[in-house]
């Protein structure tokens, strides 16, 4: 299971996500996202068709200039379609941790964001893999970075995916374990990360989401051995980046994260997975499978008679946020 530390709010979105997408007849101000990251973030895709990269990049901000869209484009339709405004941004560059935008990049990022997205190398460290040290460290100081432009800034670290050729190929630095472990190491690095530091608000469980679409049947966890018919490969072929079902199911995990909204509200009518080759079918099995990992951390029993009655409160909680009575410090 992730790091599904969710706040009371967030969990009555996730109940009434229905009713409460309905409550947003006066438009509030749009809230600024940036995503940091590297390929696994922009949609690389290589060897198989690189849908997700230039997916949506006339509706982001990338802040290189590259032209990319990626998991951030996605994020973003999907918050439109759920009725809410986010500006996002990128800054995105393959093959690099943490480490690289914070000495490269802070000129660009260091402004004042509402929400923020970090992610890092997918085995932690390139050269030391399973080494959570540059990411608790840089983590932290981008955290005290953004959090000195603005208090309320909710930071979120984005854990990624156990790679096939890292467990599957005798290369690999987790060769010979389960297709769980890689993602269980990197899971732990990141909770640690966000353990060093109380600004880093949760750890999106986009691993762990992965892992949750092999145990229900609805993806392959091996592509080495050839995909199972009726089953997907959530990896691109050279088993290491991911497919479009990979990068979209990454971006429906951090959309409910983030926003707290049922991921299923999208439905099987969601417009990104039409353009991405994605039946509406297979969009909706996403969709759960996010939804489910997400909702793994059962609220204690004290907490359901709030539950029940939550539906007016995250209408109402909503509706204060975006006047300006609550601050993104309260969610």
């Amino acid at each position: 299971m992730g790091s599904t530390r969710r706040s009371l709010p967030q969990l009555l979105a996730s109940v009434c996500a229905l009713g409460a997408v309905g409550l947003h007849s006066t438009p509030a101000a749009a809230a600024s996202i940036l995503f940091v990251g590297n390929s696994f973030t922009y949609g690389e895709a290589a060897g198989g068709p690189n849908l997700v990269q230039p997916y949506g990049a006339s509706t982001v901000t990338d802040l290189n200039g590259t032209n990319v869209g990626g998991v951030p484009a996605l994020f973003k339709a999907f918050t439109t379609q759920a009725g809410l405004d986010y500006t996002v941004s990128l800054e995105t560059v393959g093959g690099t941790g943490l480490d690289y935008h914070y000495t490269n990049k802070l000129s660009l990022l260091n402004k004042a964001w509402d929400n923020v997205v970090l992610q890092s190398y997918s085995t932690l460290d390139a050269s030391n893999p399973g080494n959570p040290a540059k990411l608790i460290q840089y983590s932290a100081l981008f955290a005290n970075t953004f959090a000195a432009q603005n208090p309320a800034v909710g930071i979120y670290l984005d854990s990624t995916w156990s790679r096939a050729d890292q467990t599957y190929l005798p290369s690999g630095f987790w060769y010979g374990q389960p297709i769980d472990a890689m993602e269980r190491d990197v899971q732990a690095g990141y909770d640690a990360a966000k353990a060093n530091s109380p600004l880093i608000k949760d750890v999106i469980p986009v691993g762990a989401a992965w892992n949750r679409a092999f145990l229900t049947g609805f993806a392959d966890p091996n592509p080495y051995d050839g995909v199972t018919p009726g089953q997907v490969n959530l990896w691109a072929p050279e088993g290491y980046h991911a497919s479009v079902y990979g990068y979209y199911l990454e971006a429906l995990t951090e959309f409910g994260d983030i926003t707290g909204v049922d991921p299923r509200i999208l439905g099987s009518g969601e417009s990104a997975a039409a353009v991405l080759g994605i039946t509406g079918a297979q969009a909706a099995a996403l969709q759960s499978i996010a939804h489910d990992q997400l909702a793994a951390a059962v609220p204690e029993p004290s907490s359901l008679l709030v539950l029940l009655g939550g539906c007016f409160g995250v209408g109402l909680f909503r509706t204060l946020r975006s006047r300006g009575h609550l601050s993104t410090a309260s969610i």
